[in-house]
C-alpha cells in the first residue's frame, strides 16, 4: 500500500512538473512575443491561450514530453530585440531566426539551451560581437550569424565547439586575427567568414580541418603567400579566397593536390608567376575564376581537359606575350563544351584573333577580350556563337568592318568594339538585335551615314547606352533616336553628323548626352530642360544658333557645355555668350539702313577708342576710382585698381597665394558681393611683362572648359603712383596648386593640406589636366599651346577637380595640317621652366603641341613619383625620366611615391601594375623626338583606360 502511494505520489509530482515546464515554455515564447515590434505581432497571433502551445506558428514540440524543441520563424521580417526569455526554452535544439530584423545584442541566456544544435540567424541587425555564453552551447552543430553588425574579433573559444559542421560568419564587420583554436573544429564541413575586415595570415592549423568542402574568406584584409595549409584540404570542393593580399607562386602540383575541387575563385590578390597547368588535373572544375593578379606566362593549353569548365575569368593580368601564340588556348577551349563566361580582357595576348572561336561551346554567353593587343579581322564565324549575350573586344588592334554574320547573334545585350581599328559602315542588322542593351562602336574609324535601313534604331527599346563617339560618320541622326525609350547614355561627339537634333524628347530616362564636335545645327531644343535625370550634356562645336534656354537644366553650367557655337546668343550669365537682340520689323531696305549705321557706328567707336588708348599712353594720367574696360569684351565684369587694392588688402602678403614668372597672385574678397577671387598682379618693370598679359587674355578670352581656370575680368589702369598697372582676375581655386600637395614638406606648416594625394586622386588630376591640353590643341577653332605645364600651374577646387592657368606664356597657333603648327604670335625666347620645357625649346625650335605633350609627361612622372624633375639628385644623363624607364617594370615600386603606397589602397590592389601603366604614359609624352610623342587624345584614352581597369567597383555575393 506504501508502495502504491509512493508511485501515485511520484507520478503526481512528474506531472506537475511536467505542466510547469510546459508552461514555463509558453511563458517564455509570451515574453518572446512581448519583445517583437507591434506592426509584426500579427504574424504570431496564433500564439494566444486559446491555441495549444504544440500548434502555435514556427513551434514544434517533442513527442515524449510536449516541449518546444524547434523554433522556426525563418523570413518573418519581425523587428524588434531577442527577449532573454529564449533561454527558458531548455529542451530548444534547433532555433530559426533567419531573414527578419531582430536587433540588440545575442541574450546571454541563449548559453543555457544546452540541447541546441542547430542556431540560425543569418540577415538580422545583432550587434555587440559574437557573446562568449553562446560557446556553452558544445552540442551546437550548425551556426549561421551571417550578414548582421556583430563587429569585433572573433573570440579563441569558438575552438571549444567542436562538433560544428557548419559556420558561417560572413558579413559581420569582425576584426582582427583569425584564432589558432580554429584548428578544433576538425568536424567541420562548411567555413565562411566572407565579406568581413578580418587579416593576418591564414593559420597554419587550417590543415587540420580535412573534412572541409568549402571554404569562403573573400573580400577580407588576409595576406601573406598563398596559405600551404589549403593544399592539405584535398576535400575541397568551393575555394573563395577572392579579394584579399594574397601573394606568391601557386603550386605547380596544385591541382593534384586539390582534385575535387569545383569552384576555385583566387582573383584581386597579388599572386604572380604562372598558371599551374595541373589545373586541368581538377576533371570537376566547373568554375575558375584568377582576374586582377599578376599572373604571366601562357594560359594552357591544357585546359581542353576541362570539360565542365563553366566559368574562366584571367582579367587583368600580365598572361601572354604580344605574340601569335598567345590565343592558342582557343583551340583547347573548344572541347570545354559548356563553358559559358569566358574573360580574358586586360592581359599582353596578341596575335590574330583565331578562326577557331567559332567553334567554341554553343552556350558561351559572355566573351570578354578587351584591353589586349589582339589584332586581325573578327573572324565570320563568330556568327556560331548564338547564345552570346556580352560581347566586348574593346581597345585591341582590331581592323575591318563588323561581319555580317553579327545578325545570327539576336541575344546580344551587349555589343562593344569600342578603341579599335575598325572601318567601314555601321550595318544595317543591328537594328534587329532588339534585346541590345548597351552599344558601343566608338574610336573607331567607321564611316558613311548611318543607313536608313537603321531606322530600326526606334526597335531597340532596351538599348541604354549608345556610343559611336569619335569615327567618321555623318549625315542626319535618325530619326526614330527618341523611340529608344530606354537610353541613358547616347554619345555622339567627335563625328561629321548634320541637320537637327531629331525629336528625342521622350527619352525620359537619358543622363548624359554629348553632340559635341559635328556639324550639327538648328535651334537648341527647348525639352531638354525639363529632362528630370539629365546630368551632362555637350553642344559644344556644332553650328547651333539662335537663343540657349535658360531655364531648367541649362541655369547649371557644370551640366550644359555650349562654347564652340558661333551663332547661340543669350543663356545664363556663366556661359558668357553674347546677348540676344530682337530685331525690329520692316522691309530689307530699312534692316540695310539699320545695319549700315550701326557699322558706321562701330567705326566711330572704334576710331574714338585708339585715339584714347594713344592719350592713355601719352600722359599715364587717368582717374584711379574709375575702371577701364577688360580686354576681354564688353559683356565682362569692369574692374578698377582701387577695388583691387581693397578687395586684397592693399596687396597685403598676408593675402599673397604665390608668385610667378611675371607676377604675383593675391587673395581678394569683394564684400559686396561676397566674392573670392585671384588676382594676378603683373611685374609690369620686367621685361616680357605685358606680353606675357596680352598673351593671356588673348589665349583665354574665347575659350570654355571645366578644367581651365575661369579667366573673370582683366584691369588695365594707373597705380597710385601713376605708374602702368595690369591684373587678370581669375576664379578662387581652394585648394591650392597641384604643387603644394605633390610637395607638402617644402611647404610652411600653416599651409600644407591635410593629407596626401590617394593614387586615384592622382589619376583623376592627370586625366583632368589631359582633357584640357587635348581641348586646347584638337578642339579650339584655334590651336593653342600652353607653354608653361607644372604643377603649380595646375590648381585644385574644393572637390579636387583640376584647373589648368597661368597661360603668360601660351601661343595662339595657326592650324595648317594635322601634324604641323605654325607660331602665329612672337617666337622669341625659351618657353616653358627648367625641367619641364620641351628639350627642342632650348635649341630655338618652333612652339607647338608637341611641347605642352612633353611638360605634361614630366608631369605625370613627378605626379607618380614625388620627385621634381630639378631635383638634386638628378643630373647628366640621370634625370627623372631616365630613373623611371629603368625601373619598369619590375622595380616600379621601388621609383613610386611612397604616400601612395600606403594611402587609401584596398588590400590587394595591383599597384606595381597599375603604376607601371601611368608611368608608361609619361614616358611616351616625353619622348625626345617631338613626332614620336603620344597626342593628347591618345593619352586621354589611355588614362581613362587605366582608371576603368583598376578602379572599376567589383561586386561580390554569398554564395
Amino acid at each position: 500500500m506504501k508502495l502504491f502511494l509512493f508511485l501515485s505520489f511520484s507520478s503526481l509530482m512528474s506531472l506537475e512538473a511536467f505542466g510547469n515546464s510546459h508552461e514555463t515554455d509558453k511563458q517564455a515564447l509570451l515574453m518572446f512575443k512581448s519583445q517583437v515590434s507591434e506592426e509584426k505581432k500579427v504574424l504570431l497571433s496564433s500564439w494566444n491561450n486559446s491555441f495549444p502551445l504544440c500548434r502555435w506558428t514556427g513551434v514544434t514540440c517533442g513527442r515524449k514530453h510536449k516541449r518546444v524543441t524547434d523554433l522556426d520563424l525563418g523570413g518573418f521580417q519581425l523587428g524588434g530585440m531577442i527577449s532573454p526569455f529564449i533561454g527558458n526554452l531548455s529542451f530548444l535544439i534547433s532555433l530559426n531566426f533567419s531573414d527578419n530584423s531582430f536587433g540588440g545584442t545575442f541574450p546571454q541566456e541563449l548559453g543555457k539551451l544546452f540541447r541546441l544544435q542547430y542556431l540560425l540567424m543569418p540577415f538580422n541587425l545583432l550587434n555587440g560581437g559574437i557573446q562568449t555564453s553562446l560557446f556553452n552551447c558544445s552540442r551546437l552543430l550548425g551556426l549561421d550569424l551571417f550578414s548582421n553588425h556583430l563587429g569585433q574579433g572573433l573570440p579563441s573559444e569558438i575552438g571549444s565547439l567542436s562538433e560544428l559542421v557548419t559556420l558561417d560568419l560572413g558579413r559581420n564587420n569582425l576584426t582582427g586575427k583569425l584564432p589558432v583554436s580554429l584548428g578544433n573544429l576538425t568536424s567541420i564541413i562548411e567555413l565562411s567568414f566572407l565579406r568581413n575586415n578580418l587579416e593576418g595570415e591564414i593559420p597554419d592549423v587550417i590543415a587540420r580541418l580535412t573534412q572541409m568542402v568549402e571554404f569562403a574568406s573573400q573580400i577580407n584584409h588576409f595576406s601573406g603567400v598563398f596559405p600551404s595549409a589549403i593544399y592539405n584540404l584535398s576535400s575541397l570542393q568551393y575555394l573563395n579566397m577572392y579579394g584579399n593580399g594574397f601573394s606568391g607562386n601557386l603550386r605547380p602540383d596544385f591541382g593534384n593536390l586539390l582534385p575535387n575541387l569545383r569552384e576555385l575563385y583566387i582573383g584581386n590578390n597579388s599572386l604572380t608567376g604562372a598558371i599551374p597547368s595541373t589545373l586541368a588535373n581538377i576533371s570537376t572544375l566547373q568554375r575558375l575564376t584568377m582576374e586582377h593578379n599578376s599572373l604571366i606566362g601562357s594560359i594552357p593549353p591544357s585546359f581542353a581537359k576541362l570539360r565542365y569548365l563553366q566559368i574562366l575569368s584571367l582579367s587583368h593580368n600580365s598572361l601572354g606575350s604580344f605574340s601569335a601564340r598567345d590565343l592558342e588556348f582557343f583551340v583547347a577551349l573548344t572541347n570545354c563544351t559548356e563553358l559559358q563566361i569566358l574573360i580574358v580582357g586586360f592581359n599582353k595576348l596578341g596575335g590574330d584573333l583565331p578562326a577557331s572561336i567559332a567553334n567554341m561551346s554553343m552556350t558561351l554567353n559572355q566573351l570578354a577580350l578587351h584591353g589586349n593587343s589582339i589584332s586581325g579581322s573578327i573572324p565570320h564565324g563568330i556568327g556560331n556563337l548564338i547564345g552570346l549575350q556580352e560581347l566586348v573586344l574593346s581597345e585591341n588592334l582590331l581592323k575591318g568592318p563588323i561581319p555580317t554574320s553579327f545578325g545570327k547573334l539576336s541575344g546580344l545585350v551587349v555589343l562593344s568594339v569600342r578603341t579599335n581599328r575598325m572601318s567601314g559602315e555601321i550595318p544595317y542588322f543591328l537594328g534587329n538585335i532588339t534585346r541590345l542593351e548597351r552599344l558601343d562602336l566608338s574610336n573607331n574609324s567607321f564611316e558613311g551615314i548611318i543607313p536608313p535601313s537603321l531606322e530600326d534604331f526606334g526597335r531597340l527599346e532596351k538599348l541604354g547606352n549608345l556610343s559611336v563617339a569619335h569615327n567618321k560618320l555623318s549625315g542626319k541622326l535618325p530619326s526614330t533616336l527618341g523611340k529608344c525609350l530606354s537610353l541613358g547614355e547616347l554619345h555622339l561627339q567627335g563625328n561629321s553628323f548634320n541637320g537637327i537634333i531629331p525629336d528625342i524628347s521622350g527619352l525620359v530616362g537619358i543622363k548624359a548626352a554629348d553632340f559635341s564636335s559635328n556639324n550639327l545645327s538648328g535651334r537648341i531644343p527647348k525639352y531638354l530642360a525639363n529632362n528630370r535625370l539629365l546630368e551632362y550634356l555637350n553642344l559644344s562645336f556644332n553650328n547651333f544658333d539662335g537663343n540657349v534656354p535658360t531655364e531648367g537644366k541649362f541655369k547649371n553650367a557644370n551640366i550644359v557645355s555650349v562654347y564652340g557655337n558661333k551663332n547661340i546668343c543669350g543663356g545664363i550669365l556663366e556661359l558668357r555668350l553674347q546677348p540676344c537682340f530682337t530685331q525690329p520689323a520692316g522691309n530689307s531696305r530699312e534692316k540695310l539702313v539699320i545695319g549700315v549705321s550701326i557699322g558706321i557706328s562701330l567705326l566711330v567707336l572704334l576710331f574714338i577708342a585708339s585715339v584714347s588708348l594713344y592719350w592713355l599712353k601719352s600722359r599715364k594720367k587717368r582717374n584711379t576710382n574709375e575702371a577701364t574696360p577688360s580686354t576681354l569684351g564688353l559683356f565682362h565684369e569692369m574692374i578698377s585698381y582701387r577695388d583691387l587694392r581693397n578687395a586684397t588688402d592693399g596687396f597685403s602678403s598676408s593675402n599673397l597665394i604665390g608668385s610667378g614668372s611675371f607676377g604675383t597672385v593675391y587673395k581678394a574678397l569683394f564684400q559686396t558681393e561676397n566674392k573670392v577671387v585671384a588676382v594676378k598682379v603683373l611685374n609690369m618693370e620686367k621685361h616680357g611683362a605685358m606680353h606675357s598679359f596680352m598673351a593671356e587674355c588673348e589665349s583665354l578670352k574665347d575659350i570654355r572648359h571645366r578644367n581651365l581656370v575661369k579667366l573673370l575680368t582683366a584691369c588695365s589702369s594707373i597705380d597710385f603712383q601713376e605708374n602702368e598697372f595690369r591684373a587678370i582676375i581669375y576664379e578662387y581655386m581652394p585648394n591650392g596648386s597641384l604643387d603644394m600637395w605633390l610637395h607638402p614638406k617644402e611647404m610652411e606648416e600653416i599651409s600644407r593640406p591635410s593629407r596626401t594625394l590617394t593614387l586615384l586622386e592622382r589619376l583623376n588630376i592627370a586625366i583632368d589636366v589631359a582633357y584640357v591640353l587635348e581641348y586646347l590643341h584638337i578642339s579650339c577653332h584655334k590651336a593653342i599651346a600652353h607653354c608653361d605645364l607644372k604643377p603649380s600651374n595646375v590648381l585644385l577646387d574644393d572637390d579636387l577637380t583640376a584647373h589648368v592657368s597661368d597661360f603668360g606664356l601660351a601661343r595662339v597657333l595657326l592650324k595648317f595640317d594635322q601634324e604641323n603648327f605654325i607660331n602665329q604670335l612672337s617666337s622669341a625666347g625659351v618657353r616653358g621652366s627648367i625641367g619641364y620645357a620641351a628639350p627642342e625649346y632650348a635649341m630655338g625650335g618652333e612652339t607647338s603641341v608637341h611641347g605642352d605633350a612633353y611638360s605634361f609627361g614630366i608631369l605625370i612622372l613627378e605626379m607618380f613619383s614625388g620627385k621634381r624633375p630639378t631635383d638634386e639628385m638628378f643630373g647628366g644623363d640621370f634625370t627623372l625620366r631616365s630613373c623611371i624607364k629603368s625601373a619598369l617594370p619590375e622595380q616600379v615600386l621601388d621609383v613610386a611615391d611612397e604616400c601612395i603606397l600606403h594611402n587609401g589602397l584596398r588590400i590587394g590592389f595591383p599597384a606595381a601594375a597599375c603604376l607601371t601603366k601611368v608611368f608608361e604614359v609619361g614616358l611616351g609624352c616625353s619622348e625626345k623626338s617631338p613626332a614620336n610623342r603620344l597626342g593628347m587624345s591618345e593619352v586621354v584614352k589611355e588614362l581613362i583606360s587605366i582608371k576603368e581597369r583598376f578602379f572599376k567597383a567589383r561586386r561580390g555575393a554569398r554564395r
